[in-house]
């Protein structure tokens, strides 16, 4: 069982930063790759980027490649977004996801657990 609680979402302007940050429950933390993805009213989610088990490996959907990093702290059992450049494209609710299926996920059918979300809302 995994558990994940995310944090620092909040209402941001264009071009400023938010970094969103998840603590995850599991018994062993580097079993599982990470991810996040968002969701915005009436679509389905949409991935963001993911980070594999050790960290070493990561992917980028191209729309944030570049401004956003997602990062994994496995000592403190917590996964990161670092959000730079935001636009207003990037509204949405926020969720981090883990798999202990092994690659990296890229897909909602790839996710095992999810997080409840953290709402980002950028203004113009």
């Amino acid at each position: 069982q995994v558990q994940l609680v995310e944090s620092g979402g909040g209402l941001v302007q264009a071009e400023d930063s938010l970094r969103l940050s998840c603590a995850v429950s599991a018994r062993i933390f580097t079993y599982y790759a990470l991810a996040w993805f968002r969701q915005t009213p009436g679509k389905d989610r949409e991935f963001v980027a993911s980070i594999g088990r050790l960290g070493r490996t990561t992917n980028y959907a191209d729309s944030v490649k570049g401004r956003f990093t997602i990062s994994r702290d496995n000592a403190k059992n917590t996964v990161s977004l670092q959000m730079n450049r935001v636009k207003s494209g990037d509204t949405a609710v926020y969720y981090c996801a883990a798999t202990g299926r092994g690659g990296l996920p890229h897909t909602e059918d790839d996710i095992d657990w999810w997080g409840k979300g953290t709402l980002v809302t950028v203004s113009s």
